[in-house]
């Protein structure tokens, strides 16, 4: 007797264990293809959206270049060429910013999330309220009174060494390493609009306005939360075996995190830092306020090339946009085999 299927049984039933059947395949085949065509399409809108005059963009849509519309350089001419010089620092300012921003956030959060993930911590509350306490006197010395940074800061300094030691003799609850997670993760949940004076103020004290290093602290400041959030449930993930036969050989707690930990953790990195790098590329407040003309950055220059008296020029902006996601698409694809790794480590737990 014949076992072979019949054409019938062919089209809705697997030919072997683990593969799909016909149907399978055409059904979900065609259901990525129409979600790729649906991710696609806005891309492709951008791109010829770039080709376009007032008159395309006003009378349309159109959709097929040479056939609906004939295709013009003149918004490319006018960001390359017009404006050249004034695109080519905001884009080497994005791309020295972005990048040390997400160096320094990315290289100091993972070592905060590896401390608060491998060592037990337990601060005494009333020291915490002390060192809060002499930083707004620090700001106010400073803002208010006029008083040099460096010899507030100096004196902060010492006062809390001397005293924190007796102050907090007074109390006894102590904080831990849930309660310190916590506070850090909070600080994202505070909006960037009530932030941004007293951090131009303060930059401004200090001289330090419309320059790399005060927009590459703030970024770093503002998106450590993020990387102690996200590395922390990675490095939880790694066996601590590991690390205490490395210490029972003589490893130091910083050759362990170096040699052992950071290469068992380079998917949560990689997903971390394009994670990290996105935000610090996009962000437009901050910048505005901290940023002239020397450290201006791209969304900043495409605001200010877009707002004139004819409204938003989208063919401008198309080919800005354009120009500014290619950074970020490309580490995206150097990154590419461990995102997918590191975005699911820690997803399911138990």
């Amino acid at each position: 007797m014949s076992t072979q299927l019949t054409p019938k049984r062919s089209i809705f039933e697997a030919p072997a264990i683990g593969q799909m059947s016909m149907a399978t395949k055409i059904v979900l085949y065609t259901l990525l293809l129409i979600w790729t065509a649906f991710v696609l399409f806005p891309i492709y809108w951008l791109i010829i959206t770039s080709f376009k005059d007032a008159a395309d963009v006003n009378q349309g849509p159109f959709f097929l270049p040479f056939v609906d519309f004939q295709p013009s350089l003149h918004a490319w001419k006018e960001l390359f060429v017009t404006d050249y010089e004034d695109t080519l620092r905001a884009y080497f300012n994005s791309i020295i910013i972005s990048l040390s921003a997400t160096g320094l956030s990315v290289l100091i959060g993972s070592m905060a999330a590896y401390a608060l993930s491998r060592v037990a911590y337990a601060p005494n509350l009333i020291t915490i309220l002390f060192f809060i306490f002499l930083l707004a006197m620090t700001g106010v010395s400073i803002g208010i009174y006029g008083v040099d940074w460096r010899l507030a800061a100096a004196v902060a300094v010492a006062l809390f060494f001397f005293l924190a030691r007796a102050v907090g003799n007074l109390y006894q609850f102590r904080l831990h390493n849930g309660d310190i997670l916590f506070w850090i993760i909070s600080q994202r949940i505070l909006a960037p609009i009530v932030v941004v004076v007293p951090i131009y103020m303060m930059f401004q004290t200090v001289r330090l306005l419309d320059t790399h290093i005060a927009i590459i602290i703030t970024y770093a400041v503002v998106n450590m939360p993020i990387v102690v959030w996200l590395m922390y449930d990675f490095f939880n993930s790694i066996p601590r075996d590991l690390e205490e036969s490395a210490q029972l050989d003589g490893a130091t707690m910083i050759g362990t995190f170096r040699e052992i930990v950071l290469p068992l953790s380079r998917t949560g990195l990689a997903a971390t830092t394009l994670l990290v790098m996105i935000l610090s590329w996009n962000e437009y407040l901050l910048a505005l306020f901290l940023s002239t003309t020397k450290a201006q950055t791209m969304p900043i220059l495409v605001a200010a090339m877009n707002a004139g008296e004819r409204g938003i020029l989208w063919w401008s902006m198309s080919v800005a946009i354009i120009v500014m996601i290619i950074p970020v698409v490309a580490l995206a694809i150097v990154l590419q085999k461990y995102i997918s790794k590191g975005l699911l480590v820690g997803a399911v737990k138990g």
